[in-house]
């Protein structure tokens, strides 16, 4: 989560604001009615089911679509009436790395240099900058058809930063890497927020890519948004928290179990799960009856609802798209 900034995101100016979003393709409604306020230099992670209308949402606040009803800004222009403005201003790097395979790392940057207008000593020395801000110095004059999935999504990232934009769509921008490739983008999104104060709107599945990086979340089923705040508010909105003991044998359950009335026992385990919210109050309380009655426990562990209980328990979704195997992993 980006922790570097200093002013109260509430106190900021809106760098992305939204009321009443709402688009359908014939009978099916995409966006119910979405209202948004995000602060500029900040994070903020859009979560949802394939066909929640993520995608959806972000084509419209970058003006690749209208729509229906409802209105949206972007650093205070309207992406309907002003989407020219919005565009000068903006960055998006989709599920797909958008990048020309034929063409070498720097090549790809100087087209992209032509596409903003930059002079072409301007357009260079941009270039060059960021291949060396994005580790591909050294692959700057290779072909892109021989990158890996981890360079290839550094590469469009790069692009996208060509024209200084303050706001930046990341739809589902770590899709089909590996862990180290994932961690890697994260470090550069965050730094982009940390050093340079950019806005960064991140669409994903994957539920611990938006604990490690978002400031806020706001979670999108059914073209609803159903839950909206920090990381550690939507956790908390979730009950199931719990400290679970275990013991040795059953005369040493059978007599915690006394003293945790509340707790659910497990014969079968030799565990009692006694409820709480996680807190160290909670705990404390625990490890004070254990200590007065001279209980002995084997072990004690904490439970406290993640983004994987969130999500479950606001979707109603069988199987949560969370921590996945990333040698399973494949683009959509």
């Amino acid at each position: 989560m980006n922790t570097a900034t200093q002013v109260s995101p509430t106190t900021r100016a809106a760098a992305i604001s939204a009321s009443g979003l709402r688009k359908s393709y014939g009978d099916k409604v995409v966006l119910d009615g979405i209202d948004l306020r995000i602060p500029e230099g900040t994070i903020f992670a859009l979560l949802g089911p394939n066909g929640a209308g993520k995608t959806t949402t972000v084509e419209i606040l970058s003006t690749l679509i209208t729509a229906d009803s409802g209105q949206a800004r972007i650093a205070g222009h309207d992406v309907t009436s002003d989407a020219d403005s919005v565009r000068r201003r903006i960055g998006v790097t989709g599920q797909f790395a958008a990048v020309d395979g034929l063409l070498t790392a720097e090549e790809n940057l100087l087209l992209m240099a032509d596409l903003h207008h930059l002079s072409k000593r301007e357009g260079r020395r941009r270039a060059a900058e960021l291949l060396e801000r994005f580790e591909l110095t050294e692959a700057a004059r290779k072909n892109v058809a021989t990158f890996s999935g981890g360079m290839r999504r550094k590469l469009d990232l790069a692009m996208t930063l060509v024209g200084r934009p303050r706001i930046i769509f990341l739809d589902e921008p770590t899709t089909g890497l590996d862990p180290r490739s994932r961690r890697v983008m994260w470090e550069l999104i965050r730094n982009l927020v940390t050093d340079q104060g950019v806005t960064i709107f991140l669409t994903t599945q994957y539920l611990d890519e938006a604990d490690q990086l978002a400031d806020r979340i706001a979670v999108l089923d059914h073209g609803k948004l159903v839950a909206e705040g920090t990381a550690d508010e939507l956790k908390r909105t979730i009950p199931g928290g719990h400290v679970r003991l275990r013991f040795a044998d059953e005369a040493h359950l059978a007599t915690a179990a006394g003293f945790f009335g509340t707790a659910a026992r497990d014969d079968e385990s030799l565990t009692l799960r006694i409820p709480g919210d996680g807190t160290l109050a909670d705990l404390r309380a625990v490890l004070d009856v254990l200590d007065s009655t001279g209980i002995q426990a084997e072990s004690l562990t904490v439970h406290t609802p993640d983004l994987d209980d969130v999500f479950l328990t606001l979707t109603g979704r069988q199987n949560a798209p969370t921590h996945p195997n990333p040698q399973k992993e494949s683009a959509r």
